[in-house]
């Protein structure tokens, strides 16, 4: 009896232990300290290779024993090791380790830790933004990332910069980055107030691009909005006011003596030059100029819950031009949702929308401002503008005081953008997601112009009305399947994609003529003036996959590829297939690898092919136009020869780079690229004999190589003193490859795409100087048999040849950032090296005597102008009529664009905590700032950062021939931020 006791005993102890060990399902969340969910944490149990990973949502499911150590993990925070027990769910909160935090950056459909990025990828945080005062995102990184040049067209409010990454990739095809908000491709560069901005990504090369195909040749700007955060509810008030002062850089034009010594020293022969001018000195500038004004209010709030977070800005932005007459007012709005309905479905909706608002625009012409003749006045004994075409005293070439027609005429626009968005989670399997990106924009442009029937350009017509609408809708929606999951050491993320986007565009203009003076509606013109409208539309379907592969935090790879169909393309070559393929190798991580004076040490690989579309909608296709008449019977005329042939543009990239961080101090970047562009789109050109204006021809291939540094410095990091210094520089070489049918050049205006030489070329004559025995001009005479060069005083002869290009020869910022307990101070520089712009309002203002109803230029302090023989000089002799076309086209007129400038410099005072925790806010900042306040340069123009003018037809502000351009302003900031 008694054995048989033991022996029952034994048998319920065994079942005990038995059921004790058998394994039960743990779930649970992993948040950071901030109470958001963390992505891709690391779930162990102890001494086993069994894990998995928290998803979107942070949460995770494991099957474990009670007596089981969960050891929770992700790379920047502590790991914690948890006793299962007799929990069945275990949520952790991780603290954020400080020594080994890493940043998460966003990449292309998803995010990425920094430690296992393949692809040259910059990440920019918001408050390394935010220290320009502008209302757009462009202008914010300038001279932050190596590699990105910005070139700007104008300084008007709201004017926005073009971007373009490790130089131009095409001929006549897009050469700007997309840009893509929120997981949102644009169509455009987008309105987004940089108030909402929580980072910016760069994506540079082919393995970061290539998921976006044929959108990703000319790089990516990934763009990512604010959210609200779990558990914490604030409101932020940001508002800063600044004045702009207009910049005339080291252009200068002549006052009244200044203009009458420059006459007399050609013997100006016409009656009206006498003595009596210098009493006459008015200054068009100055009264055509102004002080402009920026006012910048934002109101934000955000609030989060376990289930619930919310962010909603509204933002005003109000700014007058420093040439009087022009004032922006743009409304913003954004609202962020994220929604958890259930542990496994999210629903995130999205809303903003911008207003921009220009109101009886009557803006001063820069151009009168400066040709007009300080002898011209253009007010009468009673202060009214005169009509100078009415004024015998008027001495002006094209007598015109733009002030008469200003007193009625005007213009009037605004233009609204709305973007909306149904975007959800739907967690299918653990470490299974399915996303969907659901979006919708409207664009509507509203325009106005009032001509009155008083004015002198009213005459013609009886004063008019112009309006003209313009309306944009796209849509786009993306589904993707993204699967996560650690093993062990092993760590795989993979996604497939389906993408379609449309786009529709539309617009009316509608003139009337013959108006009572001062009515708006076109129902009162007594007769229709000119109609025009105007539609196109384009669709893209995309397929693609991605798999990123990581072992032991050491070795990683990616692969990528997508297929894109456009309607650009006909139906043979409608599809287009690009891929990228990249390693990774943290060295640091390594076992043999000891150092103490290297912390990290990573060696990245990549190459990939991205594509290109044409710049017109239908380049494959026959055309005709149909905006023609004969007798009032409407007809057809030839317009484009098609081209069915017609195939994508390609690109293949391959990228190296070393991420290192030396001392706990220093981390640095160095990289290598060399992009190789094929099949070229052009529109080649036809002889009007053909009755086709031209076709779009696959012409050749051009290649971009270049080497990019970036460096980062902890000079100073103590617990009340820091100091950082920053550096980047970007160096590219562009050379044009191949040509169409066997050519070996083809010109265009003033530049030239020939093999062996840049994209951006200058084609034109070039200028030797000045004559030293008799003053006259001296250009480059090339024997095309020979080669043998000799001099030419006559423009004609002299031979159009490659004079430089406009592209840098390299580009790139610096920083600083000094903080000492609550008091900071930031300095942002930027510069560029190398590269010609033309500046051709020189052709006007620099006319050696051929202009002598217009203002002229002062000389710069290094030029002097030719007297008498012998004499060394940078100008002709000054000749009434102009010297042997001296003013004409050519290399003279060609300018180093090399400058350095300030952007910024900000100081700025954090209110203590223990002051804040007393009046109830939680942080107070304010600061004074000023952008644009210095500049280094030889360039004799406004401004060598402007590098285009608005009338660009492709590329706004790239084309190196700014003109007489709106100067960037000088400005000075005083600004608050509150929360509470």
């Amino acid at each position: 009896m008694e054995k048989l006791k033991i022996i029952l005993l034994v048998v319920i102890c065994t079942l005990t232990s038995s059921i004790l060990a058998q394994e039960k399902t743990i779930t649970g969340t992993i948040y950071d300290t901030s109470g958001r969910p963390i992505v891709g944490a690391s779930i162990l149990i102890k001494n086993t290779t069994k894990g998995t990973s928290s998803d979107f949502d942070g949460n995770y499911t494991i099957g474990a024993n009670e007596k089981d150590v969960l050891e929770i993990s992700y790379v920047g925070f502590i790991s914690q090791e948890i006793v299962v027990n007799e929990q069945t769910k275990i949520n952790t909160t991780l603290q954020e380790d400080v020594s080994q935090l890493e940043e998460i950056i966003v990449v292309a459909y998803g995010a990425q830790k920094r430690g296992t990025i393949t692809s040259s990828i910059v990440n920019i945080k918001s408050e390394e933004l935010k220290d320009i005062t502008t209302p757009d995102v462009t202008t914010m990184l300038q001279g932050k990332v190596a590699g990105v040049r910005l070139g700007a067209s104008s300084g008007s409010p709201g004017s926005v910069p073009n971007i373009l990454i490790r130089g131009s990739s095409s001929l006549g095809g897009r050469v700007t980055p997309l840009w893509v908000i929120d997981g949102v491709i644009q169509h455009s560069i987008p309105i987004v107030n940089p108030n909402d901005v929580q980072s910016v990504s760069v994506l540079k090369d082919a393995s970061a691009t290539s998921l976006y195909g044929s959108r990703g040749a000319n790089g990516v700007v990934i763009v990512t909005t604010k959210r609200g955060t779990s558990g914490k509810s604030e409101i932020s008030v940001s508002s800063k006011v600044a004045i702009n002062t207009f910049n005339t850089g080291k252009f200068e034009v002549m006052d009244s003596r200044q203009l009458y010594e420059y006459h007399t020293q050609f013997a100006n022969s016409q009656p009206w030059f006498a003595p009596e001018l210098l009493d006459r000195n008015y200054d068009w500038i100055e009264n055509g100029t102004q002080d402009g004004f920026v006012k910048d209010v934002n109101v934000s709030f955000t609030s989060g819950t376990e289930k619930l977070k919310l962010y909603i800005n509204g933002g005003y932005y109000n700014e007058t031009g420093t040439l009087r007459g022009n004032e922006l007012d743009r409304y913003t709005y954004r609202m962020n949702l994220d929604y958890d309905i259930t542990k496994r479905l999210k629903v995130s909706p999205k809303l903003s929308f911008s207003f921009d608002n220009r109101d009886k625009i009557a803006e001063a012409p820069l151009y009168e401002l400066y040709l007009n003749l300080p002898w011209d006045n253009p007010f009468d004994a009673e202060g009214k503008p005169i009509n100078a075409q009415e004024d015998s005293n008027w001495l002006g070439r094209d007598q015109r005081n733009y002030l008469y027609d200003q007193q009625w005429n005007y213009s009037s626009d605004n233009t609204f953008n709305l973007s909306s968005n149904f975007d959800f989670e739907y967690q299918v399997v653990p470490n299974l997601v399915f996303k969907s990106v659901n979006n919708f924009t409207y664009y509507r442009y509203k325009s106005k112009i009032y001509t009155d029937p008083r004015s002198i350009s009213g005459l013609a017509t009886g004063g008019s009305i112009n309006d003209r609408i313009d309306e944009r809708f796209t849509k786009l929606t993306t589904q993707i399947l993204q699967y996560s999951n650690i093993f062990g050491e092993h760590s795989v993320t993979a996604l497939g994609g389906y993408e379609y986007n449309n786009y529709v565009y539309e617009n009316v203009d509608v003139t009337g003529n013959g108006i009572v003076a001062g009515t708006e509606v076109l129902n009162v013109a007594s007769e229709t003036g000119e109609i025009s409208g105007f539609k196109n539309d384009y669709a893209l379907q995309s397929f693609f996959l991605s798999a990123n592969y990581g072992f032991s935090n050491r070795y990683y790879a990616k692969a990528s590829i997508r297929r894109d169909g456009a309607s650009n393309f006909g139906l043979d070559d409608q599809y287009g297939n690009f891929f990228s393929l990249g390693a990774g190798w943290n060295i640091h991580n390594e076992a043999f690898f000891n150092s103490k004076a290297i912390n990290e040490l990573k060696l990245r690989a990549s190459y990939g092919s991205v594509g290109n579309r044409p710049s017109s909608l239908y380049p494959y296709q026959g055309t005709y136009r149909l905006n023609t008449q004969y007798i009032g019977t409407p007809g057809a005329v030839l317009d484009q020869l098609g081209n069915p042939d017609l195939s994508w543009e390609k690109s293949y990239e391959a990228n190296i780079a070393i991420d290192t961080r030396l001392f706990d101090r220093v981390s640095a970047t160095f990289e290598y690229y060399n992009k190789d562009t094929s099949d070229l789109l052009y529109f080649v050109n036809l002889p009007d004999v053909t009755g086709y204006s031209g076709f779009w021809e696959n012409v050749g291939g051009l290649t971009n190589t270049g080497y990019e540094a970036a460096i980062s410095v902890d000079v100073i990091q103590s617990e009340n003193f820091e100091w950082n210094l920053g550096f980047n520089i970007g160096f590219n070489k562009n050379e044009i490859t191949e040509l169409f049918d066997g050519q070996t050049e083809i010109p265009r205006g003033s530049k030239i795409f020939k093999i062996g030489e840049d994209s951006s070329s200058w084609y034109i004559r070039k200028w030797l100087g000045v004559d030293p025995d008799n003053g006259n001009p001296l250009w480059e005479v090339v024997d095309p048999d020979t080669g043998a060069r000799t001099e030419t005083s006559n423009w004609n002869d002299a031979t159009l040849q490659i004079v430089d290009s406009s592209s840098p020869d390299f580009i790139g910022g610096f920083d600083s950032r000094l903080s000492y307990k609550n008091i900071s101070l930031s300095a942002n520089f930027n510069f560029s090296k190398g590269g010609k712009l033309y500046n051709g309002a020189r052709e006007l203002f620099d006319s050696d005597g051929f202009y002598t109803t217009f203002n002229q230029q002062v000389l710069a302090d290094d030029w002097n102008r030719w007297e008498k023989p012998g004499d060394i000089a940078t100008h002709p002799l000054v000749v009434e009529g102009g010297n042997n076309n001296s003013n004409k086209r050519s290399s003279r007129y060609l300018e180093d664009a090399s400058y350095l400038r300030m952007t910024n410099v900000t100081l700025s005072y954090n209110l203590p905590q223990d002051i804040l925790s007393k009046i109830g806010i939680s942080n107070f900042n304010v600061y004074v700032a000023g952008d644009n306040l210095l500049t280094f340069t030889k360039y004799s123009g406004v401004d060598p950062a402007v590098t285009g003018n608005p009338n660009d037809p492709n590329n706004i502000g790239l084309s190196g021939s700014p003109g007489l351009t709106y100067p960037i302003p000088k400005r000075y900031v005083l600004g608050v931020n509150v929360s509470f």
